[in-house]
């Protein structure tokens, strides 16, 4: 298999998100030159608007939110189960489970990672690394959002001969927290519907699924 056959799930989303990123340059920018106009301002350019704080701060804000909601269904399932559902382990997995479950330490096979058959932090940092990832893209991401929220909140208070304010005023402000909450709601909606949706119904072939034909109390069952 080529490449992009073993990894075309991957690069069709990258693809996806490339155009919707662009998608969203032109339709904001069309909505922020509306703006501009009813203002009496001048008109912004492509490349001046993808630039802008503006535009920053609504790209930012949903890559967060994103990761946020990555990063918790990774740890809260290690916990947490849902019975019936595809998206959670069998309820008496619940937990880290054992070395010789995960194939670590001495139980590791012949193609384990070689951080897998580590002990110690490497053996620790390996076996989150994956939720310690998400989480801190979580937070940089949220931090970009906070900095570009922070430019373009200082822009519109300008316009309106306004006096700034300072970074921490902003993080107290109601525009960075509505911008924060109307996406984190919206996720967790989301992955609420998956987790109580896939008990009963199904995706053929589709590794989110249970196969079609397998019981509605079936859980941690993949298609």
């Amino acid at each position: 298999m080529g490449f992009v056959r073993r990894n075309s799930l991957t690069l069709c989303f990258l693809l996806l998100m490339a155009g919707a990123l662009a998608g969203q340059a032109l339709a904001g920018l069309a909505d922020y030159n509306e703006r501009q106009t009813a203002e009496g301002a001048s008109a912004a350019s492509l490349g001046e608007y993808v630039t802008s704080a503006a535009y920053a701060v609504d790209v930012a804000e949903n890559w967060q939110s994103e990761y946020l909601q990555f990063f918790l269904f990774i740890f809260l399932t290690v916990w947490l189960v849902q019975h019936g559902s595809p998206e959670s382990k069998e309820p008496h997995k619940a937990g880290t489970e054992s070395d010789e479950d995960q194939q670590v330490g001495r139980y590791a096979g012949e193609g384990s990672p070689e951080w897998a058959r580590a002990g110690g932090l490497r053996g620790m940092l390996f076996s989150r690394s994956l939720g310690l990832v998400m989480g801190a893209f979580f937070l940089l991401s949220w931090g970009a959002q906070s900095v570009a929220g922070w430019a373009a909140y200082n822009s519109d208070r300008f316009a309106r001969y306004e006096d700034a304010v300072s970074w921490g005023g902003y993080l107290a402000a109601p525009d960075f927290w509505s911008r924060t909450f109307q996406n984190w709601q919206s996720e967790f909606l989301a992955v609420a519907s998956m987790v109580a949706l896939s008990i009963y119904l199904r995706q053929r072939g589709s590794p989110e699924s249970k196969p079609v034909g397998a019981p509605h109390g079936a859980t941690g069952v993949e298609g």
